[in-house]
């Protein structure tokens, strides 16, 4: 029999891009970053690409979770966690930190370790420490597998508030007034310490501000009128983290801005304003994820605010080395001046959070959002760039 004759076998269809969401961590944010996750999820493309769901549970333990968006929510006011969607109590995901072998791999106690296929690109959007801080971004690299968001130094000045403002005041960004107080110091002269605190008060005035330096979600944030409160609140900031930092309230309008790459470079959203929470002394934790305080989208403002606004947050992209998405936060003084207070990597990313919000209204919706930060992902390459 000719060859011409034999029976020709199907051509097998090319294979997928993988898109391994990896959520949860041992941060306090650990909540929202399943929330996220599971918006994440229910988004994907999936006749685009395969989707590998692994969870990181609060004692650090990489779990393959199941893929059901649906289990992902906030529920009686508390956020979901991974360890109750992990599909196995022990073992866990195992990623490759070979850059020639990008196979995962789950292991289970006695049992023969089992490969789950190749990862093409990552899409963490873990939130604060171990996470969004350049610790996973590092093992990316190291892995050489191409990952969503910042690269290792931007998500670090990014998560340190301390550095992220010299970073923002070396390219002639404004930021408000600030103090740090680093752990060494508390613990070796904590009077001394108290004392600068109420200096910087008497300074800038009060209230103040007590933050962890390095975590998000205004999670252990107090706002203290009265030096008798301030031990309390540097307790709570200190649970978060050892480092804390002391801001004076800058008085204005909360205005956001999101920042997306393109082939072309970053881009900015129309802005977006955060009026006062009418429950809470600012915008909480509470008030942007459990009772989901509405913003105003796009911000009531001028044409030449919204134009400034968004220029302003490109710089603060650039100056921090950013990639892919940072949504950037303004207070707009009553002098009609922008400030800067901060940026995040890899902000809150639910359908109702603002970064997306922000982007529907300039005319992007949420799928498209994730497609188009998946693919910048897959466009840039691994390593020193």
């Amino acid at each position: 029999m000719s060859s011409d004759n034999l029976p020709q076998s199907p051509e097998q269809p090319p294979r997928k891009p993988r898109v391994a969401v990896v959520f949860g961590g041992r941060s306090s944010e650990h909540g929202i970053s399943v929330v996220t996750a599971g918006a994440v999820l229910r988004a994907i493309d999936r006749t685009k690409y395969d989707v590998l769901p692994i969870g990181i549970t609060q004692d650090g333990r990489w779990a393959l979770t199941a893929d059901e968006p649906d289990r992902m929510a906030i529920v009686d006011r508390r956020p979901p966690n991974v360890a109750q969607l992990a599909e196995s109590a022990e073992g866990g995901v195992i990623l490759p930190v070979d850059p020639a072998n990008r196979e995962v791999v789950h292991s289970e106690p006695g049992s023969v370790p089992k490969a789950l296929g190749e990862v093409d690109v990552v899409f963490p959007v873990l939130h604060g420490p171990y996470g969004e801080d350049g610790t996973l971004q590092g093992l990316l690299e190291l892995s050489g597998v191409p990952y969503v968001g910042a690269g290792v130094l931007a998500s670090a000045v990014g998560q340190d508030k301390e550095y992220m403002k010299r970073v923002f005041t070396s390219f002639g960004l404004k930021v408000g007034p600030y103090l740090v107080v680093r752990p060494r110091e508390w613990q070796q002269d904590e009077p001394g310490a108290r004392k600068r605190i109420v200096e910087f008060a008497a300074d800038h005035g009060w209230p103040l501000f007590v933050k962890p330096a390095r975590a998000g979600s205004s999670i252990g944030i107090t706002k203290v009128s009265d030096p008798a409160d301030l031990d309390e609140a540097i307790a709570e900031a200190q649970r978060h983290d050892p480092k804390i930092i002391v801001e004076s309230l800058l008085r204005g309008r909360e205005i956001e801005c999101g920042v997306l790459e393109f082939e072309d470079g970053p881009r900015a959203s129309l802005p977006a304003e955060i009026p006062p929470p009418q429950d809470q002394a600012y915008y909480d934790f509470d008030a942007k994820y459990i009772d989901s305080t509405p913003g105003l989208v796009p911000a009531p403002l001028t044409d030449e605010e919204t134009a400034e606004v968004r220029r302003l947050a490109v710089e603060a992209f650039d100056a921090a080395s950013c990639e892919g998405i940072v949504r950037a936060d303004f207070f707009l003084t009553e002098d009609g001046e922008f400030v800067i207070n901060e940026i995040n990597t890899m902000p809150g990313f639910t359908p109702i959070s603002m970064y997306p919000k922000m982007w529907e209204a300039t005319g992007i919706g949420y799928r498209e959002l994730v497609d188009l930060l998946i693919e910048a992902a897959l466009r840039r390459p691994t390593g020193l760039r």
